[in-house]
């Protein structure tokens, strides 16, 4: 199917000229992309070749969603919401495999799930369910910054990680709470809990929550 590097440090969400009527989906277990988020991606399954082909000729859109189940066979039954994101860079290796790295847009639902001919799996995504990712979330506001770093800390000593915190310590809000999400070895139940908080204080809430059960694997968080 695909593999997923660590995920970079947020950047600015990528611009949508226009809502879609129809996306790509891409299931990747345990791989979350939120707007502004920045995941690489390793593609070497016909199919999501043939994908990244489409999207490059179009829109350059394509669907993350997690599967319920963590499974390459069949057509596993998907969560119900998922993030878009641009194609901002693509390399091809030598070996057929693309390289590419998205940058999170906008959130969407799962209203439909289309039969297509394609090899790769599209929806009709309701863009309404998520239209806070659209504007700028005042939300922003309400984060104790201090208890979110104070939480940070906390996780990181029960779980033997290590950041770079001078960076983790200087980061926005914002940007602090999208690399912590896409970053940390969170199961992919709780990831899906990060993404479908609809307002940036409630990912805030989420977050804090995760990071006090001290869940997780031994590796390190990426925070570039």
């Amino acid at each position: 199917m695909a593999t997923g590097s660590a995920a970079k440090g947020p950047g600015k969400p990528g611009k949508m000229k226009t809502e879609p009527e129809t996306l790509p989906l891409f299931p990747l277990s345990g791989a979350l992309l939120m707007p502004g988020g920045q995941l690489p991606l390793n593609i070497f399954e016909p199919r999501y070749l043939a994908m990244v082909d489409a999207a490059l000729a179009g829109d350059r859109l394509i669907g993350m969603i997690q599967p319920l189940e963590d499974t390459d066979l069949g057509r596993p039954q998907l969560y119900g919401a998922g993030c878009a994101g641009r194609i901002t860079s693509f390399a091809e290796t030598g070996d057929g495999r693309y390289l590419i790295n998205l940058t999170g847009t906008r959130r969407f639902a799962l209203a439909e799930e289309l039969s297509t001919d394609t090899a790769y799996r599209l929806a009709r995504p309701d863009w309404e369910a998520f239209v806070i990712d659209a504007e700028d979330d005042p939300t922003v506001k309400q984060i104790d910054r201090e208890a979110l770093l104070e939480a940070l800390q906390d996780y990181l000593a029960a779980e033997n990680l290590q950041i770079e915190w001078e960076k983790a310590a200087e980061a926005s809000p914002q940007s602090l709470i999208v690399s912590l999400a896409m970053g940390c070895p969170f199961q992919p139940n709780e990831k899906q809990a990060l993404l479908e908080a609809k307002t940036i204080a409630e990912q805030a809430e989420c977050l804090m929550a995760l990071m006090a059960l001290a869940g997780g694997d031994d590796s390190d968080v990426p925070l570039q």
